[in-house]
């Protein structure tokens, strides 16, 4: 069964850091194409937050995240990571990975439509 597989949330303080895992299992592997990161707030949409263009590396980054955030892919060519730093309130939501089975991160918000489960992410004092 093909799928993907969110782990690594959980609740932290404003200025702590969490890294989000995304595996993928099934026939393929994740480097072979382009893997997103979003998430929802409460009471809010789900935005785009991240892309790796798996095959070649090439990241992208939302304003809001720049400088905070990392996307990668781990040594096992299976696993999408978001490092997260520097943390906010207003990163709370739940985290998603998501892929179109493409190469590109085009316009990645609005055509990845293969979704993991999601994990928790709460940023409170």
């Amino acid at each position: 069964q093909v799928q993907l597989v969110e782990s690594g949330g959980g609740l932290v303080q404003p200025g702590e850091s969490l890294r989000l895992s995304c595996a993928g299992s099934g026939f393929f592997t994740l480097d072979d194409y382009a893997v997103g990161w979003f998430r929802q707030a409460p009471g809010k949409g789900r935005e785009g937050v991240s892309c790796i263009e798996g095959d070649i590396g090439t990241t992208f980054y939302e304003d809001s995240v720049k400088g905070r955030f990392t996307i990668s892919i781990g040594n096992d060519k299976n696993t999408v990571f978001l490092q997260m730093n520097s943390l906010k309130p207003e990163d709370t939501g739940v985290y998603y990975c998501a892929t179109d089975f493409g190469r590109s991160c085009n316009n990645y918000s609005e055509e990845f439509d293969f979704w993991g489960q999601g994990t928790q992410v709460t940023v409170s004092s």
